[in-house]
């Protein structure tokens, strides 16, 4: 694809980024990220620009830094005839779950630091295939997916897949998301044969960017195609068994449509961990926050305390005990990883006190 100069505001340009643009550089967006270089689409076409060397060490210091796809960046040319990505101009918004890490036992563990999945997204697709294993959707990954597609400052919208899979299922199915995904849009696609496409595309008009999370299996790619009415993603051959296939994007793709607006496509994602992630729980959990406020106490925590107005919603068949059951966990996982921010920002400010005062020691010598 080859880009002119004002074809830019389709791409999603904002003209109160250019203060931020350094003297001698011109905004791209980012398509693709490579180790140490992304693609990126300019207003002279596509190009491959490498980072710059001070942009490699504040990403060396903070992988939030790094680019990512959805990113606006001002790349400069350099005499050797190429472009060179030197800076990440602000973010509307930014998709950003925890860190994962290995512990001193090989195991997997929560960081502190975050990692960028998307950036400047309008809408975030939460992908969920009507057939989770020999079960329905998954509704505990929905949730946590909700919250992180919340606390971007984007708009999420449920998207149940292979909803040809259910039959007479389906409308079950879709009562039960709903109450999961409460003051949430709802679509169900089938997208080999075009059921509901119409209706999630309508939320992509003009320059709107939107990114697509779910499983691997979940028919991303195969919707992305759907929407571009082309084939723009590989996709594998569904199995006939259980009329699933597998995901075989390996890494994150921004594809402009023909019809207007952009998406982008992601790697199955195994695993959602929260990064200050408070008012998105709160977003996804709104029905429980409502039920809060008739609670006797101000700070009932709706373990066992008398007057819980959430406990008897539970009793009464109101608020299905699952739904309590996973919004526990997510404020658990919330208050866990706020802990270890911010004791790695006490131990940073430790370290650079031992800095400051190893050199002042060094200069007071005789």
């Amino acid at each position: 694809m080859t880009t002119t100069g004002h074809e830019l505001s389709l791409l999603g340009w904002r003209d109160s980024l250019a203060a931020d643009l350094p003297g001698g550089t011109v905004p791209a967006r980012v398509a693709r990220v490579d180790r140490g270089a992304a693609e990126v689409i300019a207003a002279d076409g596509d190009h491959h620009a490498p980072y710059s060397a001070r942009l490699r060490r504040a990403a060396a210091e903070d992988p939030v830094a790094l680019p990512c796809v959805g990113d606006w960046a001002a790349i400069s040319w350099l005499p050797e005839g190429r472009y060179e990505l030197r800076q990440i101009l602000p973010r509307r918004t930014a998709l950003v779950r925890g860190g994962v890490s290995r512990d001193s036992r090989g195991g997997l563990s929560g960081d502190s630091q975050g990692q960028v999945l998307a950036a400047n997204v309008d809408i975030v697709f939460v992908a969920e295939p009507a057939m989770h294993g020999d079960d329905f959707a998954d509704l505990g990954r929905i949730e946590r997916l909700l919250a992180l597609a919340w606390e971007s400052g984007a708009r999420p919208v449920v998207v149940i897949t292979k909803a040809d899979l259910l039959g007479e299922h389906l409308p079950g199915l879709l009562d039960d998301v709903a109450a999961a995904a409460p003051g949430v849009d709802l679509h169900a696609v089938s997208a080999l044969d075009g059921e509901g496409v119409e209706e999630v595309r309508a939320h992509l008009s003009g320059d709107a960017t939107a990114v697509i999370l779910g499983p691997s299996g979940a028919g991303k790619s195969t919707l992305v195609n759907a929407l571009a009415g082309a084939e723009v993603m590989e996709t594998q051959q569904v199995r006939a068994v259980d009329g699933r296939g597998r995901h075989t994007t390996v890494h994150r793709e921004l594809v402009p449509l023909s019809g207007g607006g952009l998406v982008i496509d992601t790697p199955g994602i195994r695993r959602v961990g929260m990064y200050e992630m408070s008012q998105g729980v709160d977003m996804v959990f709104s029905d429980i926050e409502e039920l809060s406020e008739h609670c006797r106490f101000a700070d009932c925590a709706h373990e066992t305390e008398p007057g819980c107005a959430v406990l008897a919603a539970v009793e009464e068949g109101e608020l299905p005990e699952r739904r309590l059951a996973s919004w526990r966990k997510l404020q658990r996982e919330a208050a866990w990883m706020a802990r270890r921010g911010d004791a790695r920002l006490r131990a940073e400010e430790t370290r650079k006190w031992k800095i400051i005062h190893k050199s002042v020691r060094g200069r007071s010598r005789p």
